[in-house]
């Protein structure tokens, strides 16, 4: 079941947190609770794509896109994401989770998150590519960029990340079977 109750809890949370601009990150701090867990006692693959929601939502506010999307009546879709899992979360364990914009392309906006344990370790590291969306559809970035008072063209995304981006514009879609 999506976390609804944890999702108001953080909105309230930073209800007047100050603004950031593009690159500043948000950062809020979570517990690993026994519903998150799988079969090994871990905080749950998936279950962590759902809680990486409990810092994207509130980032999204905080920069304005929030706003933006309520003003112009546009949603927003996770178009893609690539996650990497690197040190287990148990019950109980408190974690950081980091949150900001990278920047964007013509048709997407990317979006950077990364959950840290009390050690300082990074637990996992997540990259996504997201969606703005209209009445006709997408709507592109330029656009988005202009009503949050922005230069329409992003700044220059990390290599890493434009790798992604060219390797999964070489990914077959549909898949193929």
């Amino acid at each position: 079941m999506y976390p609804f109750v944890r999702m108001a809890k953080e909105l309230v949370k930073y209800r007047k947190a100050p603004p950031l601009g593009l690159n500043e990150s948000h950062v809020s701090h979570h517990v690993c609770w026994p519903w998150d867990l799988d079969l090994w006692r871990e905080l749950n693959n998936g279950r962590t794509l759902t809680l990486y929601d409990l810092g994207r939502i509130p980032l999204a506010r905080r920069v304005g896109l929030i706003a933006a999307l309520r003003r112009h009546r546009w949603g927003l879709a996770v178009a893609g994401v690539s996650v990497r899992y690197r040190k287990r979360v148990r019950a109980f364990e408190r974690v950081e989770m980091r949150s900001r914009a990278i920047g964007w392309d013509a048709r997407f906006l990317y979006v950077e998150q990364s959950l840290w344990n009390r050690r300082g370790e990074c637990a996992g590291h997540a990259l996504y590519r997201m969606a703005v969306t209209g009445r006709t559809g997408m709507v592109p970035s330029a656009e988005v960029a202009r009503a949050l008072g922005m230069e329409a063209r992003g700044p220059d995304l990390p290599a890493w990340v434009r790798a992604w981006i060219a390797a999964e514009d070489r990914r077959p879609w549909p898949p193929e079977m």
